[in-house]
């Protein structure tokens, strides 16, 4: 099962990065986005980084490296990990 959802996440990550101009056009663009990342491509960048975190997130789901990576690098956060 954790396959399956991981090649979703993944998929719709690269969905993400190929179909930036479509989510532009449906959702509009990003005042932030835009304001902080560059000067007309801000929210073209931000849509393709959620979409490289997707992927990213989604293969460490996959391959069982999100629960320890989370408790690393979270953990002291919250009184979990060493």
């Amino acid at each position: 099962m954790k396959y399956l959802l991981g090649l979703l996440g993944v998929a719709f990550g690269v969905w993400m990065i190929l179909k930036t101009e479509w989510i532009i056009q449906n959702f509009g663009t990003s005042d932030w986005a835009e304001t902080k990342m560059a000067t007309s491509g801000g929210t073209r960048l931000l849509y393709k980084l959620i979409g490289i975190a997707f992927i990213f997130i989604s293969f460490m789901a996959m391959t069982g490296l999100l629960g320890p990576f989370l408790i690393n690098s979270l953990g002291r956060l919250f009184g979990a990990g060493a």
